[in-house]
């Protein structure tokens, strides 16, 4: 039976991976200490790893696919096929940002007043290649940990840290002058995997059952019964991904309406529904919404 090796994040992106496996329908598990997880489909072959050489991995053909942060093959510079984007806030794989951040106290306002200054990463390659294009020369060296640390004990200028909100870089008194890059979560595939037409294959599938099951987190189903006399209101205010779903009840001049509405978005139409006729109104939750 033909295999695809793929490779999941461990670490901070572990627990939101699992969690869209599973909306996807996959029932994956791993012990504390386990880097090869349990999986229900005999042709998945998953490996835990860091999400930073997750792309190595797959450009060397070790893996055929993997689950990692866009900045990160950047960093190592991997040929790779990006597959398909996989962000969204709510499993914590939103997008995140590379910032270039001082000490509040610092005198560097700007990305020009970093000229032959420190600065401590862990994302060296896509730092040295910004500050090229901007003509500043810079010393770049490669953090470990720590690095709001060091930057707050002089042991380096600024620092290039990861954050979503920057609250923790607040926290930490610094000050952001400036975003490095933009990264969001990626499905990549190597090279020749994806010249194979089952390995193709079986990596769309994943990648629509994961796509669907993250898209499904921000919507939910509506159903609601409604009279024909009613039905016209209720349809001027009710959105849809498409149109609605009508269906004729068993009760003359009733129907039932069924639609997909943004979550975000019901707490506001409830009232508005009930107000314009609707009744025996169901808000439900999905598993994956497929265009």
């Amino acid at each position: 039976m033909p295999k695809l090796k793929i490779g999941l994040p461990k670490g901070s992106l572990q627990e939101a991976t699992f969690k869209m496996l599973k909306k996807a329908g996959f029932l994956i598990s791993a012990s504390e200490r386990s880097y090869f997880p349990s999986i229900d489909d005999s042709e998945l072959e998953p490996v835990l790893l860091r999400a930073q050489e997750m792309s190595r991995y797959v450009e060397e053909g070790i893996l055929d696919c993997g689950i990692t942060g866009n900045d990160w093959v950047l960093e190592n510079d991997s040929d790779v096929v990006r597959v398909t984007e996989l962000a969204y806030a709510k499993q914590s794989l939103n997008p995140v940002r590379w910032v270039l951040a001082v000490p509040e106290r610092s005198n560097i306002r700007r990305v020009t007043d970093l000229k032959s200054k420190r600065i401590a990463t862990e994302l060296v390659n896509v730092t040295k290649d910004f500050l090229k294009k901007k003509k500043i020369k810079a010393d770049v060296e490669f953090s470990w940990g720590a690095t709001e640390a060091k930057v707050g004990t002089d042991l380096v200028d600024a620092i290039v840290e990861l954050t979503e909100t920057g609250s923790s870089l607040r926290a930490h008194n610094l000050r952001i002058v400036d975003t490095i890059c933009v990264s969001t979560t990626q499905l990549i595939a190597n090279k020749n995997s994806w010249k194979n037409s089952w390995k193709r294959s079986k990596i769309e599938k994943l990648a629509i059952l994961l796509k669907g099951a993250i898209l499904a987190e921000e919507k939910v189903g509506l159903k609601m019964n409604v009279s024909t006399k009613n039905l016209k209101k209720v349809l001027s205010i009710l959105p849809a991904m498409r149109r609605p779903t009508i269906s004729n009840l068993s009760i003359s001049g009733w129907v039932a309406v069924e639609t997909i509405i943004d979550e975000k978005r019901v707490r506001d139409l409830i009232p508005q529904l009930k107000k314009a006729g609707a009744e025996g109104i169901i808000e439900y939750p999905l598993n994956k919404v497929i265009y």
